[in-house]
């Protein structure tokens, strides 16, 4: 046996080993690591407005948690703002249900030429299996739900104070990230750091200045038809259509259609014929206007970055696919060498003419066919 094989199967196993241990590191992390790159791009989105605030005087952690306030009051104003619209409007429908219900059974007999009376179906309800298992079901589901509710605002909790640090310590994490780097490179990564933040909050910017156009829109149609709760279900269309990507627009529609089927079926229609129409309207008028200005990347290439974002990271990735996706792209482009583009038709969807032969030429010679001698 060779010397040396027993020293390479013992490397073997080791590195074997490490691979195993980063492999199960990495998958006991991952939820961590997410956590941190939403941190990070929140902290790159808010950070034009730390920056403004702490130019003018005020200490970086200060207007630090002036910002992180601002954003949990409106969050917390919201949530309530929602939660008392949908506990005053599920009371409603709890009042309204004998009327519903009989306005249902009396379609269905006269329909279909039935006798059901509402004591019948209430009863038949009541003492149906399906639904005795689903309020079993429920009950035993209460601890899973409430356990979920609790992960949820611990990684909330942890998404904010990550991104607190960041946000408040970004010259010093930009220091200690360029200390360990020649000065060429730390050029490279305080221009990346900088395009990082212009992208990230222009992104922003523009969902949130779409999200208020989208809100007054839909505003002023809930109000013409009458629809309860108008302020309330404007906001959440505005806010949920643009920060919750590919089906935010539908999950936004869905409640005010909902609301408004509570008045009148025929208001649910036109609330979707509105979404519909608005829709269109951003997506080829409003949102290539603005993103333009701030995000700047072609259309096809956002959606794909966002089922990209999708596939690797969920929700979260398709969240923040864009503005990353932008700043690679501002990054590599500062590297891309360009040139002028040549004279010719083709650059503009058009075809290459034949030199020295006229267009009206060659449409006779088309048109007689070739000669025959």
């Amino acid at each position: 046996m060779p010397g040396w094989l027993p020293r390479a199967m013992v490397m073997a196993l080791a590195l074997y080993g490490c691979f195993r241990l980063g492999s199960w590191a990495f998958d006991q992390l991952i939820g961590l690591l997410i956590n941190i790159v939403i941190a990070f791009f929140l902290a790159l989105a808010i950070e034009p407005a730390i920056s403004r605030m702490a130019g003018r005087g005020m200490r970086r952690g200060l207007a630090t948690l002036l910002v992180f306030l601002g954003v949990l009051i409106a969050g917390v104003g919201f949530v309530v703002l929602l939660g008392s619209m949908l506990a005053g409007q599920i009371v409603d429908m709890v009042d309204e249900f004998p009327k519903y219900l009989d306005s249902v059974i009396n379609w269905v007999n006269q329909t279909f030429r039935t006798e059901l009376s509402r004591v019948e179906v209430q009863d038949s309800l009541l003492h149906s299996d399906w639904l005795q298992k689903y309020v079993q079901n429920s009950a035993t589901g209460v601890l899973d739900v409430s356990t979920t509710v609790l992960g949820g605002l611990f990684r909330l909790l942890t998404i904010f104070l990550f991104s607190f640090y960041f946000a408040a310590d970004g010259p010093r994490l930009r220091r200690a990230l360029c200390s360990v780097l020649p000065p060429s490179r730390q050029a490279e990564v305080l221009r990346a750091w900088e395009i990082a933040v212009d992208k990230t909050g222009g992104y922003i910017y523009s969902r949130g200045l779409m999200a208020l156009i989208s809100g007054a829109a839909h505003y002023v149609l809930l109000v013409v038809l009458g629809v309860p709760y108008a302020p309330a279900l404007a906001v959440w269309v505005g806010l949920v259509s643009q920060f919750i990507p590919t089906i935010g627009t539908y999950l936004a529609g869905a409640l005010p259609m909902l609301i408004a089927f509570t008045v009148d079926p025929w208001y649910a229609l036109w609330v979707l014929g509105f979404v519909v129409v608005y829709q269109q309207f951003e997506n080829y008028v409003l949102q290539p206007k603005l993103t333009s200005r701030t995000v700047d990347i072609h259309p096809a290439v956002a959606f794909g970055s966002v089922i990209a974002g999708t596939a690797l990271m969920g929700a979260v990735g398709a969240l923040i696919a864009i503005p990353a996706v932008a700043t690679l792209q501002a990054f590599l482009g500062a590297y891309v060498k360009r040139y002028d583009l040549t004279d010719d038709p083709r650059m503009h969807g058009g075809h290459r003419l034949r030199r020295g032969v006229p267009l009206l030429e060659r449409l006779r010679s088309a048109v007689r066919g070739p000669d025959v001698e």
